[in-house]
């Protein structure tokens, strides 16, 4: 196993802004804190209930303010939310502390893609690049000790096609060239891919690449959306370099309506890569068994199925955990959450197996 592989991550579930915000507005609000609240069991240190964005644009989020009013804090949380604007802040800061969106963040970000850019920021790349001189300023001011810098699809686009790894080591230049003429040292980048152009050697060849030139970069933040199936591979490849923060969603939910895929640009499911983390022995402070109820209270109140594996199979059995060796058939998916809901699920299924069959039969020592 590499030695980069770190020890601790941060997953950042964002199943409440992310998740919900390409889902149906009609889920009703008792529901949304329903999964709220089992979110805030799982272990998550830092929670974001949603984004104060205009409703014209962001349906589902036209309830956060009554959110934010009933939600009920559990101890040793923070809960936050995004902000994209001054209006937004200047809501979400009025219910400040127990929602707090006050935390300084130097950072700059921009799209390697000025069509997506565009059309999910409403701004073009050029005004993207010409905004971190103000970011910059800000953070001079302010004595900022550290910056960091997020790259916009640094993969591919759904509009302008593949991207080759040198123009996306071009913007980075940039970008760190900026914050390096102001004495402010990039700590952090953040590699944004809302399109789900990620693959497992595209990401490790960034990585690798990034690590090479820029040896002061401490922190890699992995926003990989899995619109094409293999996040979970490009997210093992991050680890093994050494990555340490990555965003997921319960069950994958979430997506883009502005990449042309919507719901199908989904997220990694937090389920499965805190399973996969826990399995190569790395520890993210998740506890996954209630990872999984609170997954199954997200699908529960879509709606729909969501890809979450994890939820629905169940983690590696072990010990007492390990399956019944004369138990039934099991084919539906509810009667596969017999792990967690016990063998009533599949009661009523056919069990061929009689006496004198093999399952019977002395184990040969």
């Amino acid at each position: 196993m590499s030695s980069l592989l770190p020890k601790s991550v941060n997953i950042v579930d964002d199943t409440m802004r992310e998740g919900l915000q390409i889902e149906s507005p009609d889920i009703p609000v008792s529901e949304k804190l329903r999964l709220l609240d089992a979110i805030g069991e799982m272990g998550a240190k830092v929670i974001s209930i949603g984004s104060f964005a205009h409703p014209k644009w962001t349906p589902s989020m036209a309830c956060i303010d009554e959110i934010a009013e009933r939600f009920a804090p559990k101890p040793g949380i923070e809960y936050t939310a995004a902000i994209f604007n001054k209006r937004g802040y200047d809501r979400a800061d009025s219910y400040f502390p127990k929602l707090n969106v006050r935390g300084r963040k130097f950072a700059t970000h921009v799209e390697l893609c000025d069509s997506f850019a565009r059309r999910n920021y409403n701004r073009t790349q050029a005004e993207m690049i010409a905004a971190m001189d103000i970011a910059v300023q800000d953070a001079v001011e302010a004595d900022a000790q550290s910056a960091s810098v997020a790259i916009g699809n640094p993969f591919g686009s759904n509009f302008e096609g593949p991207f080759s790894l040198s123009k996306s080591m071009d913007l980075l230049e940039l970008m760190t060239a900026k914050w390096a003429a102001a004495g402010i040292p990039v700590k952090k980048v953040s590699l944004l891919d809302a399109m789900g152009w990620n693959m497992p050697h595209t990401v490790r060849a960034m990585i690798e690449t990034i690590r090479d030139k820029y040896p002061a970069i401490e922190t890699y933040h992995m926003h990989l959306h899995d619109t094409r199936g293999v996040t979970i591979a490009s997210c093992y490849e991050a680890l093994t370099l050494g990555a340490t923060q990555f965003d997921t969603s319960l069950g994958g939910m979430g997506g883009c309506p502005y990449c042309g895929n919507g719901r199908t640009a989904g997220h990694v499911p937090t389920e499965d890569l805190v399973n996969l983390c826990h399995e190569m022995g790395i520890e993210t402070g998740y506890d996954l068994e209630k990872v999984i109820a609170a997954a199954v209270i997200a699908e529960e109140i879509v709606g729909h199925p969501l890809k979450g594996h994890v939820s629905k199979s169940g983690p590696l059995p072990r010990g007492e955990a390990c399956y019944p060796i004369d138990m039934p058939f099991v084919e539906t998916p509810e009667e596969a959450a017999h792990f967690r809901a016990g063998p009533k699920v599949y009661a009523n299924q056919m069990s061929p197996w009689r006496d004198g069959d093999a399952l019977t039969r002395p184990s040969r020592v």
